[in-house]
Formats: C-alpha cells, sequence, structure tokens
C-alpha cells in the first residue's frame, strides 16, 4: 500500500502561517434526492472508484457530511490520489446494485437506521470484495432527533430499545417509510466482529498507536489522531477485528464529553476502552470503523440546518493531528482487495477481546434518559423532507422571489447573535421624502418585560458598558429617499434566546424586530493558537448599499499577531464584486480585496475588526465572501445578494 508524507506535509503548512483555516458557513439553495448527485473526477486517475453514502440523514442537524460540503477535504484529498469520488443520492434503499461498481463504500454519521435488505445488500458486497468504512460518533450523537444515533443504526438496534426499534414513536413516525423493514439485530458484531460502544469521550488526542507493521501499513507516520466527543469500538472477533488506534490510558470521569448521559469514559482509555479506529475482514471484502466523525469532517458546510434553517459550523478535524493521513492511508487499504479472509491468516498479531459491560449486550441495554435528547421544532418531522427548512438538504418547496421591498424601516440583523460580542448592525430608511435629513433616531434592544440588554455605539466610538437605547442619530435621504446608517452593538453577557430590537423617533415606536441569540460552540475549537475564523454580516445583504459586517477570529494565544488578513466577495469564476473600506475611509468604486491588515488578538485571544463595505449594484443571486491571510484562503462562505 501507498505511503505519504501527508502528516509532515499538513504540520508544515500550519507551521509556515498561523491562518489555516478553521470555520466557515455555506448558504446554499434546496437539492434533494431528485437532483443530480455530485461527483469528482480525478485528475490522475488510479482507476477505482469510491462511493459516499448520502441516503441516511447525513445532512441533519449540525451535520453535513458530504462529498461538497464538510467532507469535501477528505473526498479532495482522495481525488488527489487518483479515486474518482461520487455521491449515492436516492430516496429509497440501498441496494447491492449501487455499490457493486466501487471499490470503497463510505458511511458518514447515519441518522436513519438501515433496513434489513440494505443491511443484506452491504454484507453481500463485502463478501463480493467491497470495502466499507462506517464513521459513527457518540451516544446520542442524534442529529435528526429521531432516537437513532449513528452508532445504533450500525451496530443494529437502539440502546433501551432491543425489543422494539421504534420505542417511543407516534404512530405516523412508526409508519413512515423510514421505520419500515428495521429490524433489531447485532449486525455490525455478526457481521464484522465490532460494536460500537455507548461511550462518549470529551477533547482527546488518540495516541496509543499500533505499529505500521501490525497494521498493514496503515498507521504508518501516525502519531496522534484528534477526537472531539467520541465513541470506541469493542472488538469482539479478534480472528476477523482488530484495533489500530487507542485512546490514552489515565482517562477518568474529567475526560468525558460535557454532554455524556452516562459515565462517559468507561474502562479509563486505553485498549480496555476499545478502539478509536479498528478494521475488519469479512469475505473477500474488508471494513474499518471510526468512534467520531470530527476526525473527518472540514470547516465548508454546505447545506442549512433542515430543522430550524439555520448556517450551520463545522470545524477542520480533517487538519488537526495525523487525521488526513489516517483517513487517506486508512481507504487506501479498504480499496486493496486481498486474498486472506481473517486476520489469522496474515501473521499480524491478534487482538484480546473487549470486555464489554453488561449494560452493552444488546438484550440488556437501557436507556440512561429520555429520547429523544430534545424536542423537535414544532413542524419539523425527520422522516418527511417537505417539513424540512429552506436551503437544506431534502427540501422540496418551491423556491420563491423574495418580496418587494416597501418602503419603511429595514433593522438588517447579523445572521449570528452571540452575547458580549462586537456586531453589525445596519439600518437602512427606503421610500422616504427624497433629499431629506431625519432627526432623533435611536435603536434599543430588551427582553419582554423590559429589560434592556443591549449597548449601540458608533463603529469608531468606545465602549461605555451602558446598556439601553443607542444615542440619538440623523440620516440624510439621497434623491430616491433612501437612507443608511451603520453602527455596532452587544448584548448583555449571558443573554441567550428570544429578545427584541426596537427603532425609535423621538418618542414613537418606529419598528420592533424580533431576533435570538445563541451560544457560542466551542466544544469542537482545537488547540489554543490555531484560529477560528467566521464573517459576521447582515442577514439579508442589498446590493449597492453601505453595510457593516464583522471579522471574528477566537482561540487565539492573547497577544497573538496575525498579518497580511484581507477580506473580498467575488463570484463563481474570479469576478470581484465588493468593495470594503474602513469607517472613515472614502469609497473608491474599484472592486476587489480589502487593504491587507495586521490584527493582535485581545486578553481573550480575540481579534474583531468591523468594516463598512458595499456590493456592485448589478449583482444579484449567489457569490462568495472570503478572508485571506497572506496567499493563504482561510475562510470562504457563500452569501446571496438581493436586489
Amino acid at each position: 500500500m501507498k505511503k505519504r508524507m501527508t502528516r509532515i506535509l499538513v504540520s508544515t503548512l500550519l507551521a509556515a502561517t498561523v491562518c489555516a483555516p478553521l470555520v466557515t458557513t455555506n448558504t446554499v439553495m434546496a437539492e434533494s434526492a431528485a437532483d443530480p448527485a455530485p461527483s469528482i473526477t480525478p485528475d490522475n486517475a488510479n482507476g477505482k472508484k469510491i462511493l459516499f453514502d448520502n441516503t441516511h440523514a447525513q445532512t441533519a442537524g449540525a451535520a453535513d457530511w458530504v462529498i461538497d460540503g464538510g467532507f469535501s477535504d477528505y473526498a479532495q484529498g482522495l481525488a488527489n490520489e487518483g479515486y474518482f469520488i461520487q455521491e449515492l443520492r436516492k430516496d429509497t434503499s440501498i441496494t447491492y446494485e449501487d455499490l457493486s461498481g466501487y471499490d470503497a463504500f463510505i458511511i458518514p454519521e447515519a441518522n436513519v437506521p438501515f433496513k434489513v435488505e440494505e443491511q443484506d445488500a452491504i454484507e453481500q458486497y463485502v463478501n463480493d470484495g467491497g470495502s466499507v468504512l462506517f464513521i459513527a460518533d457518540h451516544y446520542n450523537a442524534d442529529r435528526n432527533k429521531n432516537r437513532w444515533d449513528a452508532a445504533e443504526v450500525f451496530n443494529g438496534y437502539r440502546r433501551g430499545a432491543y425489543d422494539d426499534p421504534a420505542k417511543g414513536m407516534d404512530n405516523e413516525e412508526k409508519n413512515s417509510e423510514a421505520m419500515q423493514n428495521v429490524e433489531s439485530s447485532d449486525w455490525l458484531a455478526d457481521t464484522f466482529g465490532v460494536r460500537f460502544r455507548y461511550n462518549a469521550v470529551g477533547d482527546v488526542n488518540a495516541t496509543e498507536i499500533v505499529p505500521a507493521t501490525e497494521s498493514f501499513g496503515i498507521t504508518e507516520g501516525v502519531e496522534s489522531v484528534a477526537m472531539h466527543a467520541g465513541a470506541t469500538v469493542a472488538i469482539l472477533d479478534p480472528e476477523v477485528a482488530k484495533g489500530i488506534v487507542y485512546l490514552p490510558e489515565g482517562l477518568d470521569s474529567s475526560d468525558k464529553w460535557g454532554s455524556a448521559v452516562d459515565q462517559g469514559v468507561y474502562e479509563g482509555g486505553g485498549v480496555d476502552e476499545g478502539a478509536y479506529v479498528a478494521i475488519a475482514k469479512k469475505g473477500a471484502g474488508k471494513a474499518a470503523f471510526i468512534g467520531d466523525s470530527s476526525a473527518v469532517e472540514d470547516a465548508t458546510p454546505k447545506y442549512k440546518n433542515e430543522e430550524t434553517g439555520r448556517t450551520k459550523t463545522t470545524y477542520d478535524g480533517y487538519k488537526e493531528q495525523d487525521d488526513a493521513a489516517l483517513l487517506l492511508q486508512l481507504t487506501d487499504w479498504l480499496a486493496e482487495q486481498e486474498d486472506y479472509t481473517t486476520f489469522a491468516e496474515t501473521g499480524i498479531t491478534l487482538d484480546e477481546a473487549t470486555s464489554i459491560l453488561d449494560f452493552e449486550v444488546p438484550e440488556n441495554s437501557t436507556e440512561p434518559q429520555s429520547e429523544p435528547w430534545a424536542e423537535p421544532s414544532a413542524n419539523y418531522k425527520w422522516y418527511d423532507p417537505s417539513t424540512f427548512a429552506k436551503g437544506s438538504y431534502g427540501y422540496d418547496g418551491e423556491e420563491t422571489d423574495p418580496p418587494t421591498e416597501e418602503a419603511g424601516y429595514y433593522l438588517c440583523i447579523p445572521d449570528k447573535i452571540v452575547a458580549n460580542q462586537e456586531l453589525p448592525l445596519t439600518i437602512r430608511l427606503t421610500g422616504m421624502e427624497p433629499n431629506t435629513t431625519i432627526n432623533n433616531l435611536k435603536v434599543g434592544a430588551y427582553l419582554t418585560g423590559g429589560e434592556q440588554i443591549g449597548e449601540f455605539k458608533e463603529i469608531t466610538s468606545e465602549w461605555t458598558g451602558t446598556y439601553g437605547y443607542s444615542n440619538e442619530f440623523s440620516v440624510v435621504t439621497d434623491e430616491n429617499g433612501n437612507a443608511v446608517k451603520n453602527l455596532v452593538f452587544r448584548l448583555k453577557d449571558g443573554v441567550k434566546g428570544a429578545f427584541n430590537m426596537r427603532i425609535k423617533k423621538g418618542s414613537s415606536n418606529i419598528i420592533t424586530q424580533s431576533c435570538e441569540a445563541v451560544e457560542e460552540a466551542t466544544d469542537n475549537y482545537p488547540e489554543i493558537g490555531t484560529p477560528v475564523y467566521s464573517i459576521i454580516k447582515p442577514v439579508d445583504i442589498k446590493n449597492g448599499t453601505v453595510m457593516t459586517l464583522t471579522m471574528q477570529i477566537k482561540n487565539l494565544n492573547p497577544g497573538q499577531t496575525l498579518s497580511d488578513v484581507r477580506i473580498g466577495a467575488y463570484l463563481t469564476g474570479g469576478q470581484q464584486i465588493g468593495e470594503f473600506i474602513e469607517p472613515g475611509s472614502n469609497w473608491t468604486g474599484n472592486y476587489g480585496y480589502s487593504d491587507y491588515y495586521s490584527l493582535t488578538a485581545d486578553a481573550e485571544g480575540n481579534i474583531t475588526k468591523t468594516l463598512l463595505f458595499q456590493i456592485d449594484g448589478s449583482i444579484t443571486g449567489s457569490a462568495n465572501i472570503r478572508i485571506k491571510c497572506g496567499s493563504d484562503n482561510v475562510f470562504t462562505e457563500a452569501i446571496t445578494i438581493a436586489e
């Protein structure tokens, strides 16, 4: 099997610039099983083909595990090695015919259970020489709130529901097509000699690596693999299954995932905890298993959250530690057919079977807390794509033109509101009396009951720590009766959930808008010093209008400096469509990247840079916005521009 220097190359890249990309988000139009599936054709084909599953809710919730989204780095890495990459996209069961033309089948975090005929198709495929990679996650990583997580889907049964796979479901769920011919079994153990455990280990680097001579070369050059809330694999039949990556010994309750519903860490780490990454031999084919999607994902999600419609945030786990090297070498092994049928025939050292706890026996399993882990939104049904939010995968509603704008006041709130952060706010006035000054305007934010929770200021002013309405301001309308006011604001620390934002003119209420503050998701951040990028911008970006955005760079060391940072907006094909300036600077009418900035982290390790921007007035529809650090593209996000 071919070896590579992936770890050295990735490490060198990170050492050369601390501007490696970490977080990005996308806004896209709807796609479903009716649309053509994406594929990647390699420049130098090796003659082998790999299929990625997207038929089992791989994009549910915060997941975006598709080859042109949150798994694109992995998919592109394989294409760079010569593999042809194809997504499996359909709304019916997986069949043997779907799989038979491919050398390996990758199943990222399935969140809908396999039907019996799908299990049979996968088993036949492997027996005939195909290979499968099962990518799971920690127990209760139930992305679509249907009570099934990926480990349970792969194992073949739900924890605490072995006697009834539809336990707790209402009649509509039970009778849905997704639940037909779903039967409980110990399928993974019976077929491949392994079973995913229910454990949930937090942020740990797996550093107990089986030597390459004992792993068919898969672990060549691999010293560490990152886990960010994951599970391990119990080796039940050592003749056909073997662990190759393990967590370190000495773990305790402090190392469990913060939301684990049981002890989280079962045996203190090490071999006794079970393998983080394992392999198996079955018939003429092979299988592999990894207990956390964090090691595979990247920071380029494609779709909106199917339940909420919100923008997703994913992380650059593929670039962490030696994750990329392991995954590419593991896939090379999977794609190579070999004659032996058990590991006992190869001369490698066989494992000892993993000792499991009584509640891990399928028939004895218990449900530590009622499922699902949270109630789904009232109108969301995991089995019915007609209820999915616009922009999510599977959404089958009609695309509509944006509403016609009427005269009035518009609060262009940012697409992400987190308390105690500097955030951009654009206030637009349209259809007013042309060339007129409008006085005595102010804006505030408050909770139900009236508590003021917002501080508003001019972009270049200082924060005062006083929460209440902004100072009064005036705007002057242009010849078309339009005007814009750009401010920044922050919410009182600790605020989350619903609140209201209001514009007043004197004592009169002009417009009130409902908003929501969310908590910052930092559980999967990499080690301190590796930047996490985001762009906070208006939900609705209007062309030809001066608006405000904020670049945020987090997770740095206090005082850490990033040089040659700039931002730009462009169409597919490269045409530059945006101008970005600092407040107080003059517009030039030239579209391109902003000036270069040298930015230094504050005492909390954060950088905030607020700029004014405007998009070419002739541009509407889809575009991209990007942060560059020197010549490196560190953050790219899809945007939609309104007229």
